[in-house]
């Protein structure tokens, strides 16, 4: 799960981690009032979408009165900001939030994710804060520090500074960051979040160190632990068909093909993917119904792929273990009648009762293409799809 900037650094503000001051507004008058409350003479207005290069969009502005802080919120509020992240489609503004004015002397980078391969906590370090990391490390390697921490020691204090030497800090800079840095480091585990990144982290004129922007995701299997946490998620940010399949305890994530896929088991589910694009199609979404569905279940199912406008074909591929393929088959079949399928149908299915769900897709008077394996089913869509165009 995401959150906003100004969420995430109320989280990093309750470990001890610095942070401007500032204030969320959703109207123009909320706007100004939190400017004032604030006091001058300057700040920032900052559009709020779960998205990063706002700036480069537009969202992200300095003004110095309250006039031009009117004019400019009133712009950003309701505008569709298009950003690198947020693909050409953009996303709509709601809220904005307004910080005070910061002396920035240099701009830093910071980062902490969970390291598959280590199995630990990575921090990520870099002196080209502002900059996206991905350039940093393709083009100068060697201006990143990594440290990993051990899980059982948790952080100590020659961690972080080993963090501040390698931004080249000095003096009373070097304590504060390693404030920061273990500050963020307990927020980052106390709250199961799976990255927290600080771009960028500011020194000011007067030696402060501050995250002057921050971003962090959560492990969403831990939610249940903070329900402090889940309260801060905006939906408004999120597909309404991954929210819909959530309701459902479905796995959706949409992607940009034409092939709708509902496949049982994450790991099957990828397969079909990479063979769909094998045979030159182009998956529409990921979507595992897990072992245990229901013939309802896979009905949502059917319904949530078909919500995609741009779903042209849709391929099932079930094995059925502890999933029965003859409940499958009458899912997709009652999901076919419901929604008035229009689309090619690919289903392939094996496993427990296959003969059984065979016998029903046969049997129910609808156009549904039959796959005899995985290899056979994926050209049968894809064919299905180019001459259906």
């Amino acid at each position: 799960m995401n959150i906003h900037e100004y969420q995430a650094k109320g989280v990093l503000a309750q470990y001890g981690v610095a942070v401007p001051r500032g204030g969320v507004a959703y109207t123009v008058e909320e706007a100004v009032k939190v400017a004032e409350d604030l006091g001058g003479p300057v700040w920032v207005v900052k559009a709020q979408i779960h998205a990063g290069g706002r700036g480069k969009g537009g969202g992200v502005k300095v003004v110095k009165s309250l006039d031009e802080l009117k004019t400019v919120a009133g712009e950003i509020l309701g505008m569709t900001l298009v950003t690198p992240q947020t693909g050409p489609q953009g996303r709509v503004v709601r809220r904005i939030y307004i910080e005070e004015g910061a002396d920035i002397a240099r701009e830093l980078y910071l980062s902490m994710l969970v390291d598959r391969g280590s199995s630990r906590v990575s921090i990520m370090a870099s002196t080209e804060g502002g900059m996206d990391i991905e350039e940093v490390a393709a083009a100068t390697p060697e201006k990143i520090t990594v440290v990993t921490i051990d899980p059982v020691a948790g952080i100590q204090p020659f961690h972080a500074r080993k963090i501040a030497f390698s931004l080249g800090l000095e003096g009373d800079q070097v304590k504060a960051a390693t404030r920061l840095v273990i500050g963020a480091y307990k927020a980052f585990t106390a709250t199961d979040a799976s990255l927290l990144e600080i771009n960028p982290l500011m020194v000011s004129g007067t030696g402060a160190v501050v995250a002057l922007d921050a971003k962090m995701n959560f492990d969403d299997n831990a939610l249940f632990r903070h329900k402090d946490i889940a309260e801060l998620r905006d939906e408004n940010e999120e597909d309404p068909a991954e929210i819909e399949a959530q309701k459902h305890d479905l796995n959706y994530i949409k992607l940009d093909g034409a092939i709708g896929c509902m496949v049982n088991g994450a790991g099957l589910a990828m397969a079909t993917m990479d063979i769909i694009k094998l045979f030159g199609g182009e998956p529409a979404n990921f979507l595992d119904v897990g072992g245990g569905a229901t013939k309802e279940r896979v009905t949502e199912a059917f319904k949530i792929i078909l919500s995609d406008a741009n779903v042209e074909g849709i391929l099932v591929n079930i094995f059925g273990g502890i999933m029965r393929c003859d409940v499958i088959a009458e899912g997709v079949v009652a999901a076919a009648r419901d929604v008035s399928l229009h689309v090619p149908l690919v289903v392939r299915l094996e496993g427990t009762n296959v003969d059984l769900g065979k016998e029903i897709l046969a049997n129910s008077g609808l156009p549904i293409i039959t796959g005899e394996d995985l290899g056979d089913a994926a050209e049968k869509i894809v064919k299905a799809v180019k001459e259906a165009a």
